[in-house]
């Protein structure tokens, strides 16, 4: 891949390719071709992979999510198509635009700039002040939606995460909560999207939000619990984030959440997008042809080592 292409949504500074594959070691010619080559010949090998011929820019993001390493990229490919076959019920095709009630309790969206060390930023307000399956579940649908076209399309070092809180009735939440059905999810977008979170930022005045952070803090790492940062105002995220990536509504110079949320709607039930979904999907793990009997939750790739990739 030698350019990124125009995006309806996401904007990539022009140097964006040379600098992240530089953070990873793959900037030297042939080094991510070199790479993806591996992976590439990798995936004819596996058996019980159910689709290997997935698009050379596809691999090479997959990569980069694994910081240039070529085994976690295969580790990471395998969770994610054993995830299909696991949850069924959260990777179906459903159009966004059908979930009304999750568009009257939530706004979320990936912003459109980069960050000045390249990396994106998710925010999600939630004013829910009662809860439903159904609607966790369109939300993890939509969730879902979102990994796979930063899968697809997006190229950056990693997240910076805004959960805006603030109109949110916090104990009901919690209440609500499926903690092992969270920690899976968490899990899956962090150790098989491979999702690198620099910051979480928490937006809250209810006095239940230490126990939100002290739950969340049981389903993750000791390293990203530590990069979890508590504000009572919005424009608290002007010391971490420049003002020009910020929506409206946190002091930036970006257009409103709502404007940006109705974009990824559109874009995310669009034809060309469904279509990409419906080929995506198919991408799954037949555990009758799983070389390795013994299926370990931290471990679900290929048995056996595998020559790793020199990019001195």
């Amino acid at each position: 891949m030698d350019s990124l292409p125009k995006d309806p949504i996401l904007v990539f500074p022009p140097d964006t390719l040379q600098v992240v594959r530089k953070e990873f070691n793959l900037d030297k010619p042939g080094a991510i071709d070199r790479a993806i080559d591996i992976l590439e010949l990798w995936l004819k090998k596996q058996d019980h992979f159910t689709k290997k011929d997935f698009s050379r820019g596809y691999l090479e993001r997959n990569i980069i999510r694994a910081k240039g390493s070529v085994e976690r990229s295969k580790e990471r490919l395998d969770k994610i198509c054993t995830a299909r076959v696991l949850m069924p019920d959260l990777y179906v095709f459903r159009d966004v635009r059908e979930f009304v009630e999750l568009d009257e309790q939530t706004t979320d969206a990936l912003l459109p700039k980069l960050t000045k060390d390249y990396y994106r930023v998710f925010i999600l307000q939630n004013y829910a002040q009662t809860f439903t399956r159904e609607l966790f579940t369109e939300f993890y649908i939509r969730g879902f939606y979102y990994l796979e076209y930063i899968s697809a399309f997006d190229y950056a070092n990693g997240a910076v995460i805004v959960f805006d809180y603030r109109n949110l009735n916090l104990f009901e939440f919690i209440k609500y909560l499926d903690l092992v059905q969270t920690a899976q999810l968490l899990n899956l977008a962090l150790n098989g999207y491979g999702i690198r979170v620099k910051e979480i930022h928490l937006i809250s005045t209810s006095r239940f939000v230490n126990l939100l952070v002290s739950t969340f803090k049981q389903m993750i790492s000791e390293k990203l619990a530590n990069r979890i940062h508590v504000h009572a105002e919005a424009d608290a995220l002007l010391k971490y984030i420049d003002k020009d990536i910020l929506p409206v509504e946190y002091g930036g110079t970006e257009v409103s959440m709502k404007e940006i949320h109705k974009k990824w709607v559109d874009v995310l039930s669009s034809e060309d997008f469904m279509g990409l979904m419906k080929e995506t999907y198919k991408a799954k793990i037949n555990e009758a042809l799983r070389p390795v009997k013994k299926l370990n939750d931290e471990y679900l790739g290929m048995a056996g080592t595998f020559r790793g990739l020199s990019v001195d």
